[in-house]
């Protein structure tokens, strides 16, 4: 990494970025992201604008769509990072994206509130925002727990708490996604030999896989959406009693 653009950027975030990088580099790494590049490029047919803005920590290509005239690559001083910024402070004007994607952005981060507040800021209202993750409940999430590399301190944050942070950031949650069902092995033999878990998960999508794919979109200004709320049990109805009316009142 390239440290002279960025000589007031926190230290230790760098050496996160650095580190977090060069896993992404290795077998392991290129084994997720493989699979997490056709699940993005999938998802963003759906999506159109003028502006998508991906940040990762990583080395790696500009995400291309279709319908998307100008991706730009933003976040730490890497190669192929077009915006130079440190993760709690984008600059970038409100609602200037018409797509962000985070890919393991809120993963390797000192604080993953705090990227996912200027992600959010940054999208359009009806703008989407894609958040892709390594997923706990899964043997890549056993992964960070045993590891000694840079795994280790990876946040793996679940899927329904970043869906709840959403939520109170005025977004709808549209579609979840799940991939990469072969274990994180480095020999490249079994992993050939297990594409085959990879075919029946992704048919399945079980929430096994060792990535979650989010796919949110910004409600316009003011709205939010609404949680259903719990059905409550209904008393039973019961007969009230009548006066009875004489014939002399009738009359």
């Amino acid at each position: 990494m390239n440290h002279d653009h960025s000589a007031k950027a926190d230290a230790c975030w760098l050496s996160l970025i650095d580190e977090a990088n060069a896993w992404f580099e290795g077998p392991l790494g290129q084994q997720l992201r493989e699979q997490e590049r056709r699940v993005i490029k999938d998802e963003l047919e759906r999506c159109f604008g003028s502006y998508l803005v991906h940040y990762a920590p990583f080395v790696d290509a500009p995400i291309e769509s279709q319908k998307i005239k100008r991706s730009v690559r933003l976040g730490a001083p890497m190669p192929g990072v077009e915006i130079i910024c440190e993760e709690q402070s984008w600059p970038l004007t409100e609602h200037a994206a018409d797509v962000v994607v985070l890919q393991h952005g809120l993963d390797f981060s000192l604080s993953p509130h705090a990227v996912l507040r200027e992600a959010a800021r940054s999208v359009r209202p009806g703008g989407h925002l894609l958040i892709v993750g390594i997923n706990p409940w899964s043997a890549w999430g056993a992964r960070h727990l045993l590891s000694r590399e840079i795994l280790r301190q990876a946040h793996c944050i679940r899927p329904n708490r970043v869906g709840d942070w959403l939520n109170l950031l005025g977004f709808a949650l549209e579609k979840r996604r799940f991939g990469c069902y072969c274990p994180p092995l480095s020999s490249a033999r079994w992993q050939k030999r297990l594409t085959r878990l990879d075919m029946i998960g992704e048919r399945l999508q079980a929430p096994t896989g060792g990535f979650y794919l989010l796919v949110a979109r910004k409600l316009m200004i003011g709205l939010r959406p609404l949680r259903q709320n719990r059905r409550e049990r209904m008393g039973k109805l019961l007969p009230l009693p009548v006066a009875k009316i004489s014939r002399r009142d009738a009359e």
